[in-house]
């Protein structure tokens, strides 16, 4: 059976539809892990921007707002004083707070947790941004929405 130059057409539209289609769903959940995060710091932070830098560093696409009230929005992401540090960052559904390495977050958007995010409290030295002499192991503290916690992981800083 030979098709006609418009059948023939026709066909291929709609297979090239259903690829886009299948590619254009399947694209958001892929770039998810990689992409995309946004990060509220105050223009003065030191550390912050390394922390950006270490992120893009490592692939990730990276919007860094520089805001005057950073309480409020760690209100609003539900950041509580137990877990607050001098940024805070939203990656999909996730909030990020504080000197989370990037490979942490790679296995963050790997596993997808049913939580509402990590943080490391504080500003320890030895994450990233937080160079310095000194570092010791420090926890990556998964929190809930509804107030638990619990540590997703200890993460030991290479040798500076």
């Amino acid at each position: 059976m030979r098709l006609s130059p418009v059948k023939l057409f026709v066909t291929g539209a709609a297979a090239a539809a259903v690829i886009f289609t299948a590619v254009a769903v399947l694209r958001p959940m892929e770039a998810l892990a990689r992409s995309d995060i946004v990060v509220y710091k105050t223009a003065t932070c030191g550390c912050c921007h390394k922390w950006v830098e270490h992120l893009e560093e490592n692939g990730f696409n990276v919007t860094a707002h520089d805001v005057t009230n950073l309480g409020a929005i760690k209100t609003q992401m539900g950041i509580t004083n137990d877990l607050a540090s001098c940024h805070t960052a939203v990656l999909g559904r996730y909030v990020i707070e504080g000197h989370v390495p990037a490979e942490v977050i790679d296995r963050l958007m790997n596993e997808q947790p049913a939580i509402a995010g990590l943080a490391v409290p504080g500003m320890p030295t030895g994450s990233p941004g937080m160079e310095g002499p000194n570092a010791r192991p420090y926890d990556v503290v998964a929190f809930t929405a509804t107030g638990g916690r619990d540590v997703f992981v200890t993460v030991t800083p290479r040798s500076q």
